[in-house]
């Protein structure tokens, strides 16, 4: 009896280009009974992870596209369930909104500055101001209704 392994391999080395943004990632699937690789590229340009406070100001104060901004903690098991429904969502945009990811424990300031009492936040910015917020774990139904407001407004 023959059997064939798969193997699915998630490349999360995202490559910064010069101008540090995300360029893609990678999903790829292996077959290793038959030697044949199977890949598909998949756009993370509208999902990006700050890094300073000027890096803030830049991409989401400064941005031209309205910004969800979650932010999140490394530990909070809420937060890291709602990163792929979060991902799926925006996505689904296509570019039309841009993913900000804030850790609050490397960058205390902006969790202080917007009021972050607990994890994970989501906030709905445009035009460099809050217009909405969702704090917890949320369903997809309410996620799309969430970015659809931050469209509108």
């Amino acid at each position: 009896m023959f059997h064939r392994i798969v193997r699915l391999s998630i490349v999360k080395d995202c490559i910064l280009g010069g101008n540090s943004k995300l360029v893609s990632k990678n999903l790829r699937w292996q077959v290793l009974t038959g030697g044949r690789n199977f890949s598909q590229s998949q756009s993370c340009r509208e999902s990006f992870k700050i890094q300073d406070v000027k890096d803030f100001e830049e991409k989401v104060i400064g941005s031209d596209v309205p910004v969800i901004v979650d932010f999140f903690a490394t530990w909070c098991n809420p937060c890291r369930a709602l990163t792929p429904r979060l991902e799926s969502v925006i996505a689904e945009r296509k570019g039309k909104v841009k993913l900000a990811k804030v850790d609050i424990d490397e960058h205390t300031d902006l969790a202080l500055e917007y009021e972050v009492a607990s994890v994970p936040v989501i906030l709905g910015m445009k035009n460099g101001k809050e217009k909405i917020r969702l704090v917890g774990l949320q369903d997809m139904d309410k996620l799309n209704a969430f970015v659809d407001q931050v469209l509108q407004k």
